[in-house]
C-alpha cells in the first residue's frame, strides 16, 4: 500500500488497551467511611450483592468513590473529535500523536451516507437531518479534492525539507490522529452525559455525531468492565455522580 496516496475512513477507532475497574472498586471505597481497613474485604465479595449501595451512591451522588478505577483507551479519530474532547480535563490524561515529530499518514474522516448532514434551525434550538444524494456526493467530493490537495503540499514541503511542524499546518482538522486516553468511571460518566445523546437522559445534549461515536465504544467496553455502576448510571438519568 502506498503510504502516501490518502485514505479515507467514515468510522473510528477506540480499543480498551489496559484497565483496573470493576464494580468492587466503588464499594471498597464507599465502605472504608464505616468499616476501615475492613473495607478491603469487599475487594473478594460478589458485588452483586451490594449493587443496592451502588444505587444508592449515585442517586445520592456520592461520587468519589467511582474515581478509584482506571481505564486506558487508544483513540484513532479525526483531529476535530479530539479538540471537542480534551476539554474534558478532570479526571483525563491525554497523550497524542505529535506532528513535529513524526511525518502524518494521510488517513481522512469522510463521513457515511447515514449521517444526517443538514443543520436547521437557528443557533441553540436546531436539529440535524437527512441530506439528499446530491449533498452526500458533494460533501464527498469537496472532501476528497480537498484532502489531496492538502496532503499533497505537506509532502512537498517535506520533500524540500520544511520542518514537520511548520509543514503540517497546511493539514485539515478532518485528518485522523490517535491518542491514549485514561480516565476513571466518574470522569468518563460526565462525559458520556454530555458527549452522547440518549432517551434516557435526565439532562439532553446535543453532541456532535463523531464524538459520539467515540462515546459509544467507550460506554460499550466499561460498560463490560462495570455492569452494576453503568446500570445505576443509566437509571439514575444518565447523570455523572
Amino acid at each position: 500500500m502506498d503510504d502516501s496516496q490518502p485514505r479515507f475512513f467514515d468510522d473510528v477507532t477506540v480499543e480498551l488497551v489496559k484497565h483496573s475497574a470493576s464494580d468492587s472498586d466503588v464499594l471498597w471505597a464507599a465502605r472504608v467511611s464505616t468499616a476501615g481497613e475492613q473495607s478491603l474485604e469487599e475487594v473478594h465479595k460478589d458485588p452483586e450483592r451490594s449493587k443496592g449501595l451502588i444505587n444508592f451512591l449515585m442517586r445520592d451522588r456520592h461520587g468519589s468513590p467511582f474515581e478509584h478505577n482506571s481505564m486506558t483507551f487508544f483513540v484513532s479519530a479525526p483531529i476535530f473529535v479530539f479538540r471537542e474532547f480534551h476539554r474534558h480535563r478532570v479526571g483525563w490524561s491525554y497523550n497524542e500523536e505529535s506532528g513535529r515529530y513524526r511525518e502524518l499518514h494521510p488517513n481522512f474522516y469522510i463521513p457515511s451516507g447515514e449521517r444526517k448532514l443538514v443543520q436547521e434551525g437557528r443557533p441553540g434550538k436546531y436539529v440535524f437531518v437527512e441530506g439528499s444524494e446530491e449533498q452526500h456526493k458533494l460533501a464527498r467530493e469537496a472532501m476528497e479534492a480537498a484532502y489531496r490537495q492538502s496532503y499533497a503540499a505537506y509532502q512537498e514541503m517535506l520533500e524540500a525539507g520544511i520542518a514537520r511542524e511548520v509543514a503540517r499546518a497546511v493539514l485539515p482538522v478532518g485528518l485522523f490522529s490517535s491518542m491514549y486516553a485514561t480516565c476513571n468511571a466518574r470522569s468518563l460518566m460526565h462525559f458520556l452525559s454530555l458527549r452522547t445523546k440518549n432517551e434516557q437522559a435526565a439532562v439532553p445534549s446535543f453532541p456532535q455525531r463523531e464524538i459520539e461515536m467515540v462515546a459509544e465504544k467507550m460506554e460499550a467496553a466499561w460498560s463490560a468492565l462495570m455492569p452494576l455502576t453503568h446500570a445505576a448510571f443509566v437509571a439514575g438519568g444518565r447523570v455523572a455522580p
